[in-house]
Order: structure tokens, then C-alpha cells, then sequence
């Protein structure tokens, strides 16, 4: 009978800890990884015109709920920025981006400068706190 309540004990308490992990790591802004320049992607061609300063272009699905939310968040500060712009694609119609660019849940939000590259990323649901840091990270810096 011991072992039992040490086992679900033990059981609680992991599951306390990782949900505790996953919280943390929810929008959490992460500088791009260094991509090869033959793997650009032509934006444009895909119906999205890059901002002056940066782009948000979110990866979704139909039923993802923090997929709504990320993407109220980042309507309200593209709202409050001119020099910002917000696309957000569905990972369903898109496989082609989701293999280039490793998405591997949803919502997951790409920074790219005016040129089109990567500079940062947030995967789960943001914050405007989150979105506005991912605006400040200096193009070229790598996590």
C-alpha cells in the first residue's frame, strides 16, 4: 500500500514539474539559427508583403486555440506599428515552409527582416510583451 501512494507521489510531482517547463517555455522569443541562402524563400510569391522594420508570419491550424490568441496579440501590435506587418499561414496548405523551416507545433511565429530572413522565433502562445522583444532582436545574432 506504501509503494502505491510513493509511486502516484512521485507520478504528481512530474507532472507538476513538466507542466511547470512547458509554461515557461510558451512565446518564448529565440534568435534564428544561421539558415543556408540557397533555402530563401521567395515571400512575395506567397502573397506576403514584408514590413519596413519586420514581419510577423505565423504557422497555424484550424483548431489550434493559442493560434487565435497569438494571433489577436499580434494584430494589436502590428495595429500599433506602421512598420510591421502580420501573415499568418495555415500548416495544412503550407507543408512545403513547415518542412523548411522545422515547424514542429502550432502557433509558431517567424521574424523576418525586410529582406526576408529569419530572425527570430516564438513557438506557443504570446504575449505583447513577447511579440515586442521578438521585434528588438538584432538581425544576424544567433541563440
Amino acid at each position: 500500500m506504501v509503494w502505491r501512494i510513493v509511486v502516484l507521489v512521485v507520478v504528481l510531482a512530474a507532472s507538476v514539474l513538466l507542466g511547470l517547463w512547458w509554461q515557461r517555455r510558451q512565446g518564448v522569443v529565440r534568435a534564428a539559427r544561421p539558415a543556408a541562402e540557397d533555402g530563401a524563400v521567395d515571400w512575395a510569391a506567397l502573397g506576403i508583403v514584408l514590413g519596413e522594420h519586420r514581419t510577423f508570419v505565423q504557422f497555424s491550424s484550424e483548431f489550434c486555440s493559442p493560434c487565435r490568441h497569438t494571433a489577436r496579440v499580434l494584430d494589436e501590435v502590428v495595429a500599433a506599428r506602421t512598420d510591421v506587418t502580420h501573415r499568418e499561414m495555415d500548416v495544412d496548405e503550407h507543408h512545403d515552409l513547415v518542412r523548411t523551416f522545422g515547424i514542429l507545433r502550432t502557433p509558431t511565429v517567424l521574424v523576418l527582416d525586410p529582406s526576408g530572413r529569419e530572425v527570430a522565433r516564438m513557438s506557443g502562445s504570446v504575449n505583447r510583451t513577447q511579440a515586442v522583444e521578438a521585434l528588438d532582436v538584432p538581425a544576424g545574432s544567433v541563440a
